[in-house]
């Protein structure tokens, strides 16, 4: 490749927001950039774990975003709130500035988060993060939110609510499917789309990892309280492993195909086979899934979480010309049909941070008035995690169409307390249901 061709190639994924293309930029300018006229840029976190204070570190990283200061915090645990804001302020120092009266606790405590702050990192588990982002827009909050953001029909109709309105107010709303943001993973795309590997056939998703955060419980937890905090092995919080483990594949697959093609059909398997264990909630540990799109594309994925095996979280695109290849965050490449490598991401591309980017192109957007819309993009992702993960619990073909008219929702309806009696109750030997393909329906409840 010419120098020139690279130099310009490069500017053009380097530069913030630029790299998102006209269509995810577009529309009504930004009316509330800076909250009371101050040159300030206000964060608030909701959800302060691991994931949700890394967000705010991203945020903060002395050379992304010098004029964003956190200024309110809210998580259902205290403890959680306490640990984030020490190791923030460590880190930071005066740019924490969240004093006791905007440190907020429980389940609404998002509404105090909402009302103090200029730009909103919504890190909940995934059942929690629709209707609070759906508030925040509303509010005319710009809103990051993290995967897989929906579990459900319902909740992805938030989302879709949330990204029209977001349109209409001029607020920003991006998703935490990091990999867009991966400067070198952009270049790939970018070179698929414009045909080296040809035209794609197939898709290959792999993400095979280690029994992840396992949380044994704790005497003084109630039932409730031990699942919440055990969010990622309950379906009923996470939305099942299509979306909590393969959700950035897959949004990666509908990315190259330009966010124009979905899935006609699903079918799969899964079920449990290690760590029989009350800890693993109600989740599968290993599952496939079988992706059919209207032009006769197929993809073809595979989740498992158990120690002692193969790992692999790897994507390969195999098209008419050559093949891309990605693997997490190294740099991807690409080969011609004899498997001779023809491009590969440049270093620099490829070690600068995602998830910083991704903030900078939030908060770059909130200041040039120029809003990021996302909204409409992870609705469809996350459709596709609950397409595939009904087809795997019920075991059978399951169409785009029949899944959204099931209006399939995982329970407990309604708004979630304290009181809120848990949807699913451990059984003999402490374990927990699973769903049974071939017995449960999309109509029967699924915890």
């Amino acid at each position: 490749m010419k120098e020139t061709t690279r130099s310009t190639r490069r500017r053009f994924l380097v530069v913030s927001g630029t790299a998102f293309g006209a269509s995810a930029l577009a529309g009504a300018r930004i009316s509330r950039v800076h909250a009371e006229g101050t040159a300030r840029l206000k964060l608030g976190l909701v959800g302060c774990g691991g994931r949700g204070t890394g967000a705010v570190a991203n945020a903060l990283a002395p050379e992304c975003n010098q004029d964003a200061v956190l200024w309110a915090m809210a998580d259902l645990f205290p403890q959680h709130l306490k640990a984030s804001l020490q190791n923030l302020s460590g880190m930071f120092g005066d740019r924490v500035q969240v004093p006791t009266e905007r440190r907020f606790v429980g389940f609404d405590g998002y509404h105090g988060v909402i009302e103090n702050c200029d730009v909103m990192l919504v890190c909940t588990p995934p059942r929690f993060t629709a209707p609070i982002t759906l508030e925040a827009v509303k509010a005319k909050r710009h809103v990051f939110f993290e995967i897989t953001g929906a579990v459900d029909v319902p909740s992805v109709e938030m989302i879709l609510q949330a990204d029209e309105l977001s349109r209409k107010n001029g607020t920003c709303l991006l998703d935490g499917h990091v990999y867009r943001a991966h400067l070198a993973r952009r270049e790939a795309v970018q070179r698929m789309q414009e045909g080296q590997i040809g035209d794609i056939t197939s898709i290959h998703c792999d993400y095979m990892r280690g029994w992840y955060r396992p949380l044994h419980r704790k005497p003084e937890w109630s039932e409730l309280e031990y699942q919440i905090r055990n969010w990622n092995w309950f379906n009923w919080l996470n939305g099942g492993h299509v979306g909590n483990t393969l959700s950035h594949n897959l949004d990666s697959a509908l990315w190259a195909l330009g966010d124009q093609i979905l899935p006609e059909a699903c079918y799969g398997m899964g079920g449990r086979s290690t760590h029989l264990h009350p800890s693993r909630g109600t989740s599968y540990d290993q599952e496939s899934v079988v992706f059919e799109f209207p032009n006769g594309l197929m993809l073809y994925g595979f989740i498992r979480n158990a120690d002692g095996c193969f790992n692999s979280n790897r994507d390969i695109y195999h098209g008419t010309k050559g093949r891309c290849y990605y693997t997490a965050f190294r740099a991807p490449f690409i080969t011609d049909l004899k498997g001779n490598v023809i491009w590969r991401a440049e270093r620099e591309l490829v070690e600068r941070s995602a998830y910083e980017q991704e903030q900078i192109d939030l908060l770059e957007a909130v200041r040039t008035g120029q809003p990021i819309h996302r909204g409409k993009i992870l609705a469809q992702s996350a459709m596709m995690c609950v397409l595939g993960q009904l087809a795997v619990f019920t075991g059978q073909r399951v169409t785009w169409k029949e899944a959204i008219d099931s209006r399939f929702a995982f329970p407990p309806h309604g708004e979630i307390t304290w009181q809120t009696k848990p949807p699913v109750e451990p059984g003999a030997e402490g374990l927990y249901p699973v769903p049974v393909p071939g017995v449960t329906t999309i109509t029967t409840p699924m915890a």
